[in-house]
């Protein structure tokens, strides 16, 4: 496969990258390289080509045609209308001479099978290239114009975004598939626009190579540069490392730092700032976030607690997360929004727990390896607290470290190549449209459909076999959670997707890749359905407190319970009361969900049962705990998985079901053989 990616912004040359050297050279830059790597590894055939401007100025480097990457990965550099460095705020006015010059070299020197764009510039161009060829491409926006215009304000920091919003519209719009980074961009950041389709956007973390940070030594290089700053350089340290610009939020950290007494007499703080000559001259906000810095720490008198080292090189990264982690120390991303965090998953490897951004990517990093605490990063006050608490508690610290060392195995980049390639193979390849089907089975994704990796592959060579049954999953994740987890785990790709509970439903486009939300099934659950109503009347209520911001769904509410069934019913009370009619599901003992009265897995899984136009014995369902019991109960087919939960096969509504001997995946297929060997049976004549 040849894949030509386009990034115009930064500066991109293929070793020793001078990351900081402007606002746009940082963790984009390291993803391209780190994912071209890992696509040629994985992929024996791969060509990549890295196309990027020609500039002069900052270094001979970046005014070299060409620049071999390695054997097959290649940086190809374009002029454009202006032969200078530009900031990305500048970039739009470039991009219809990049395009004509990617396209000339296209016709030149060969035609890729797909292209990637970075950024918001690099989608308008992709845009153009497709309009004149026709080669399809990706789109990841690695940060978003109106995410930033809304944590800076309407004047987005003084920078005009106008353009590259309307440029990431069009690279929505007209992209193949969108790649996503977090649950965060893919729900919540994208959701603002007006090309938003949930279904042509993909998670796919990107993976790292942590092998350098794992087991990390600090250095006596890197001791002299931050001691020489230090009065008492033994103490644990809060360790900052991003580029000083306006959005890292390194402010609000020193302001955290400097209002709490209690933190500056426990602890150093570290600013690993990128690298940088004099402040003046300084790369796009970064002379003004450098001055606002300098600023606090003169105005809170932190001489001799705070270092900030002038430079550093790539390879002394490692040292500095292991001389914080050495000194029982923290990582800390104070970020306005982070989409992914590669540095945080650089700490966990070299063993420090993590203070970060409750704002993007790192909501999904610290959900999976359990390795930190997420804060508001407008809250200094909240910074301040949530480094005293893991300061304070050494079990817990501890704890945080021992959660990080699963980051290396969960953001691999080998997985994330495999999985790029196969949505790349099958937007190259569409599948042929399935025939109408002869049966549905519809079964839940967690410690159902998932839980076993042998047990899943085992389901999907079945799979293949099962002509004329059609196959989907019934969830109370989203859609781009659900998404992400089956591809994890290499599940079959269901044709239906019913998520957050029944109240969204999902159908596989005949492209065999992207989905398309059903329309009518929305209409039918927001008849009745007053969300505010019904978060209003349950605020406060002791027993359940909120689950996390991204669990909330347009037509569900999520909480935590105490598990009892007073709290339960004092939950349906209390909407009642109000006048509100909703479904309230209870599972795990723990997940309260509060839906529209219309909206559940049962009622769901009826409505694509009559899409399909099935008749009831032509369906099955299995699942394992409280949020499947509408599903089990409304169809005759039912299968209960033997590892179920919530005492479900004692419950006289689920009586008709088949309890499986076989757990996860395997139990699904043994309730289907049940079901149709039964079938069969029924079907025989009388003797």
């Amino acid at each position: 496969m040849f894949v030509l990616h386009i990034a115009l912004q930064g500066c991109l040359k293929a070793g020793d990258i001078e990351y900081g050297l402007t606002a746009d050279t940082g963790g984009h830059i390291r993803y391209l390289l780190d994912l071209a790597r890992a696509c040629e590894a994985s992929e024996p055939g791969a060509r990549i080509v890295l196309a990027t401007r020609l500039f002069y100025g900052l270094s001979p480097s970046y005014a070299a045609a060409r620049e071999r990457v390695s054997e097959r990965v290649e940086i190809v550099r374009l002029p454009t209308a202006s032969p200078h460095y530009l900031p990305k705020e500048e970039m739009h006015a470039e991009v219809e001479s990049f395009a004509e010059a990617l396209i000339a070299h296209i016709e030149a020197e060969g035609r890729p099978d797909i292209l990637h764009a970075h950024y918001a510039d690099a989608a308008a161009v992709a845009a153009i290239v497709q309009a004149r060829l026709g080669i399809p491409f990706l789109f990841t926006a690695h940060s978003l114009g109106r995410v930033k215009e809304k944590a800076l304000g309407a004047g987005g920091g003084g920078a005009d975004l106008a353009p590259r919003i309307a440029a990431e519209e069009t690279g929505l719009a007209g992209a193949a598939l969108v790649i996503a980074s977090s649950r965060d961009e893919a729900e919540v950041q994208y959701a603002g626009y007006r090309a938003y389709d949930p279904g042509r956007i993909r998670i796919l973390p990107p993976g790292s190579d942590l092998d350098a940070f794992r087991g990390a030594r600090s250095t006596p290089a890197v001791e002299a540069e931050i001691g020489r700053f230090l009065r008492e350089p033994e103490k644990p340290a809060l360790l900052a490392i991003a580029r000083p610009v306006r959005k890292k939020n390194l402010a609000a950290l020193v302001t955290a730092f400097g209002q709490n007494a209690a933190l500056r007499k426990k602890a150093n703080l570290v600013l690993v700032a990128g690298t940088r000559g004099e402040i003046a001259e300084l790369d796009g906000d970064m002379a003004q976030t450098m001055d606002e810095i300098l600023h606090l720490i003169d105005r809170y008198d932190l001489y001799g607690q705070v270092a900030y080292p002038k430079s550093h090189r790539p390879q002394d990264v490692p040292a500095y997360y292991a001389y914080a982690r050495e000194r029982g120390g923290l990582f800390v991303n104070p970020a306005l929004n982070e989409p992914f965090g590669l540095t945080l998953l650089e700490a966990s490897a070299a063993g420090l727990p993590l203070i970060a951004t409750d704002s993007g990517g790192p909501n999904d990093i610290v959900e999976t390896c359990g390795n930190g605490i997420l804060v508001d990063p407008r809250d200094p006050a909240a910074i301040a607290a949530a480094a005293l608490r893991i300061l304070s508690d050494k079990d817990l610290w501890r704890a945080f470290a021992r959660g990080g060392e699963r980051a290396a195995g969960i953001y691999d980049w080998r997985r994330h190549a495999q999985r790029y390639h196969d949505l790349a193979r099958d937007i190259l390849a569409p599948r042929a449209p399935p025939a109408a089907p002869r049966q549905l089975l519809i079964c839940d994704i967690d410690n159902t459909l998932v839980g076993c990796e042998a047990r899943i592959r085992a389901f999907g060579s079945w799979r293949k076999a099962q002509d004329g049954l059609a196959f989907g999953v019934a969830t109370g994740r989203s859609f781009h959670s659900a998404m992400a987890i089956l591809e994890e785990q290499e599940a079959p790709r269901p044709q239906v997707m019913i998520t957050s509970v029944g109240s969204e439903i999902y159908h596989l486009d005949a492209n065999g890749v992207t989905y398309t939300a059903d329309a009518a099934w929305r209409t039918v659950v927001s008849r009745g359905w007053d969300r505010a109503g019904a978060l209003a009347a349950l605020r406060g209520l002791p027993g359940i407190a909120p689950q996390a911001p991204l669990e909330q769904r347009s037509h569900k509410l999520s909480y935590f319970s105490d598990g009892r069934g007073e709290t339960v019913a004092l939950v349906k009370a209390r909407l009642e009361k109000a006048g509100l009619r909703a479904s309230v599901i209870h599972s795990h003992g723990r997940y309260l969900d509060i839906l529209p009265i219309r909206a559940s897995k049962g009622t769901a899984v009826d409505f694509v049962r009559r899409r399909c136009r099935l008749p009831e014995e032509a369906v099955f369902v299995a699942g394992d705990s409280g949020n499947d019991i509408e599903m089990l109960r409304t169809i005759p087919q039912a299968i209960i998985v033997a590892n179920y939960s919530d005492d479900l096969a004692s419950l006289p509504s689920l009586r008709h079901s088949y309890l499986a001997r076989e757990t996860h995946a395997l139990g699904i297929i043994e309730g289907v053989a049940h079901f149709r060997k039964k079938a069969r049976r029924a079907c025989k004549p009388a003797s």
